[in-house]
């Protein structure tokens, strides 16, 4: 571990040999609704700050929420996906406490009357396991407003001089997916997490009810952690590391509250129940304030909100509606596409999968569209530090560029040249090999003379050919290849050279 780390740190393999570790996740997922849960403002990202507000967001006095019926429909449908049973009539609860970017000092949440309850999700682990995660409860809130803390230098309340609120977030949808404590994973816990998170991330995008960005805040992990030691049956004090925002993180948060947590303990100290942050800087977390219980926030039925009813006609309508889910989904095309199980993992842990299958939509093959997201493309997100799915190209376009391959207008290297330029924001691929002028020469009477000029600069590579030793017309090749910059088709080359050696 690096000498970053604020705490003391126990030996990851002597954390196992002491103790049990016990997880439980909540994932908050922002919906993808135009408006927000109980008001009619917009609830699009990016907005300049406090414009998509109204009085109910920012908790006017006598400002009445309604709830917003997609949002229900939407939890239902994670609801069943994430196999949990539908309740017939749920509640809207008021959670009340005082924070600056929730201006109702309450927030609407549902508390002992979920809207979905008692599910599971089965996730495969990075060797093929499989691994049920059982699922506590997914439940209706609302978002809170954001808080921008200036004047320090890590961005958060400590040490900032003065704090910005933003209001465009209040009221945003979102279901809480809590699961039941997870026991047994032993040294796996943090690639348990990790594989949870991303599975209910693929599903969340499946479904088409988020985007799941993490990056941007629309799904935040929340992982609980304790410690017993091996053998006792009884829970040790979690915490709750909040606001995690990638899967890497998900997975170094756990493995650090284990090591701290174990080294407190075996040094006779005591776990306090607080929220702890996560620092992206060195992987660890720093506490936070103490954890409240259900008690301290005072749930009560909101009392301008009526029961949730949702039927059983209604409940079946939007089971129908449920597309193919991920995991079925990829079982399919690993059979399709002939794919061994450590092809289709390492597909999906890059992120290519999706962007593989819409570039095939749109007209390539399967290994055509692999051999550019997977080798090319994967180098080139790389190079910039970014996800896959953030490169400035589409699946349209990675199509387009490998039909010009095969219309013969383009050779593998302009090609790449062509994706480099769109990368670059220059266009799209016919505009970049126009302005770039990458197009493949079929001048026949340009390319004979390049053939000529390469043939009689170099007798001896001649001499070697008619002899029989058929290799040595590479160098000819690329010569003509670099005489034309690039822009002579190989083929027709080869042919030209072939002809005139006899």
């Amino acid at each position: 571990m690096t000498a970053a780390y604020a705490d003391d740190l126990m030996d990851y393999d002597e954390v196992l040999e002491r103790f049990d570790p016990v997880m439980g996740m909540e994932v908050h997922v922002e919906l993808a609704t135009n408006t927000k849960m109980f008001s009619a403002s917009s609830a699009n990202f990016g907005a300049a700050p406090n414009s998509n507000v109204d009085p109910c967001s920012l908790g006017l006095p006598g400002a009445l929420p309604v709830v917003n019926k997609t949002g229900v429909e939407w939890a239902i449908k994670i609801g069943l996906a994430l196999n949990c049973e539908i309740a017939e009539s749920s509640r809207f609860a008021r959670k009340n406490y005082f924070y600056p970017d929730q201006p109702k000092n309450y927030q609407i949440s549902q508390y002992d009357e979920p809207i979905a309850f008692n599910g599971h999700l089965d996730v495969v682990l990075d060797d093929g396991t499989e691994w049920r995660i059982e699922i506590e409860r997914a439940h209706m809130e609302e978002d809170t407003g954001k808080l921008t803390h200036l004047g320090g230098t890590s961005g958060r309340i400590h040490g900032a001089t003065r704090s910005l609120v933003d209001c465009n977030r209040a009221g945003v949808p979102l279901i809480e997916i809590v699961t039941k404590p997870i026991i047994g994973a032993g040294e796996r816990a943090p690639e348990v997490a990790r594989a949870y998170v991303s599975a209910l991330r693929d599903l969340v995008k499946a479904l088409g009810v988020s985007d799941a960005r993490m990056d941007q805040g629309s799904m935040r992990v929340d992982s609980n952690l304790s410690l017993r030691p091996i053998g006792q049956e009884e829970f040790g004090t979690r915490t709750e590391t909040k606001n995690i925002n990638s899967l890497k993180s998900v997975e170094q948060a756990v493995r650090y509250e284990m090591q701290r947590q174990a080294q407190v303990l075996t040094d006779g100290g005591f776990i306090r129940q607080e929220t702890r942050h996560y620092q992206e800087t060195d992987g660890s977390t720093s506490a936070g304030r103490i954890k409240e219980t259900a008690e301290d926030y005072r749930y009560f039925n909101d009392p301008d909100l009526p029961p949730v009813i949702a039927p059983r006609e209604w409940v079946e309508e939007i089971r129908a509606t449920l597309p193919e889910l991920p995991w079925i989904r990829r079982a399919r095309i690993q059979k399709e596409w002939g794919l061994k199980d450590e092809e289709m993992r390492d597909l999906v842990n890059a992120g290519a999968l999706d962007l593989i299958v819409d570039t095939v939509e749109a007209g390539a093959t399967p290994d055509e569209a692999r051999a550019w997201w997977v080798a090319y493309l994967s180098q080139q997100a790389n190079a910039r530090g970014v996800e896959l799915s953030a490169l400035e190209i589409t699946p349209v376009q990675v199509a387009r560029v490998v039909d010009l391959i095969k219309e013969g207008k383009l050779t593998n290297k302009l090609a790449r040249k062509a994706v480099d330029g769109v990368l670059e924001g220059e266009g799209d691929v016919d505009e970049v090999v126009k302005a770039r002028g990458l197009e493949v020469v079929r001048d026949d009477g340009a390319i004979e003379a390049a053939v000529d000029e390469a043939l009689a600069a170099n007798p001896d590579i001649v001499e070697k050919y008619k002899a029989g030793n058929k290799k040595v017309v590479g160098a000819i090749v690329g010569q003509v290849m670099k005489a034309t910059r690039g822009k002579a088709d190989p083929a027709q080359v080869n042919q030209l050279i072939a002809t005139k050696l006899g």
